[in-house]
């Protein structure tokens, strides 16, 4: 008598057996070219410094730029986007230095499109890293964000940057109607080949920190917060109702920020949409998984890949990621 129970009628294990046949059935794929490299920007020449909450990430001056927007090209990532660090002596109140065509993000621009004008160029548009105070648009006499007002400050910073060269603008702001003012501005000055990746879906978030250090921003902005213009980390039906208003007010791609935290919205979004839908793997993100490689907890490589792997798997046409040259390195291995 065997005691033997039945065969199993499906071995799915048949196809993880080898790597061969785990490739022939692999769903989702990380290519260079679904990252975006996020850089931080200073003012003068061959200067660089680290900062201490990302290891391995440096705020540089433009010329020291150049090396990395080579890197870019031959590794086959395809945008990097700019973050600046602005001379505290010019944050004001209003963030004016924002719609200088001579500051430093134009002049950044301007540089890497002279010398790499097939690399994307992607900017920020939001006022925080221009503010004496550190939030992302113009304070009313309570200490509130006025929304309107701040649009079309917005708007203005957007078109310096048009102007300059850019690619593709990036409101990171959070402010109600602001992807439909820059459109229309876009539209009116017949920079119509400028695309928007609105932050459509941009959460009021703790993972935020480092990259606050690393734009100069912390110290601005205190004890204070940015809850009555970024989500709510709780709501998921409130991040469709933003994206369908970006989408109908002339967004061309759509972003979810934070990343790994918020997976869930990017599928959602995705399904939803089925528009061109992106991640942001932010400064927190990055930090956790450099943090406990450092310590021997992780195997830094594979949790890098995995973890960009996931946005794809979720549905993400692409991810902004401090890692994008590391990865890409690995994937041309």
């Amino acid at each position: 008598m065997s005691f033997l129970p039945p065969f199993p009628t499906s071995r799915p294990r048949r196809l993880r057996r080898d790597e061969f046949s785990r490739a022939m059935v692999r769903e989702h794929r990380l290519h260079a070219s679904d990252l975006i490299l996020p850089v931080f920007i200073l003012e003068g020449d061959n200067r660089t410094e680290a900062v201490a909450s990302m290891p391995g990430v440096q705020r540089v001056s433009v010329d020291r730029l150049m090396p990395m927007a080579e890197a870019c090209m031959s590794l086959g990532v395809p945008v990097m986007a700019l973050f600046p660090v602005i001379d505290p002596a010019l944050k004001t109140p209003d963030g004016r230095e924002a719609l200088n065509p001579d500051g430093l993000v134009p002049r950044a621009v301007r540089t890497l499109k002279q010398r790499f004008p097939e690399l994307g160029l992607l900017t920020d548009v939001a006022l925080d890293p221009f503010t004496s105070h550190g939030q992302d648009g113009l304070l009313d006499d309570s200490g509130y964000i006025i929304n309107d007002d701040t649009v079309a400050v917005l708007t203005q910073q957007a078109l310096v940057q048009a102007e300059a060269g850019v690619d593709i603008v990036a409101p990171s702001d959070m402010m109600d109607g602001r992807i439909g003012a820059i459109r229309q501005a876009l539209e009116a000055k017949r920079l119509i080949h400028t695309r928007i990746m609105a932050y459509s879906a941009k959460y009021a978030s703790a993972f935020y920190g480092p990259f606050r250090d690393a734009v100069g921003s912390a110290k601005n902005l205190g004890k204070s917060n940015k809850k009555v213009y970024q989500m709510d980390p709780a709501n998921t039906d409130e991040a469709l109702r933003e994206v369908a208003l970006d989408i109908a007010e002339g967004a061309d791609m759509v972003m979810v920020k934070p990343g790994m935290p918020y997976l869930d919205i990017v599928r959602r979004v995705k399904d939803e949409f089925r528009m061109p839908t992106f991640a942001y793997q932010v400064s927190g993100e990055y930090a956790m998984l450099k943090a406990a490689a450092a310590n021997g907890w992780l195997d830094h490589d594979a949790v890098m890949m995995e973890s960009l792997l996931a946005f794809k798997r979720a549905g993400a046409d692409g991810v902004l990621s401090y890692f994008a040259l590391d990865a890409a390195r690995l994937l041309r291995a």
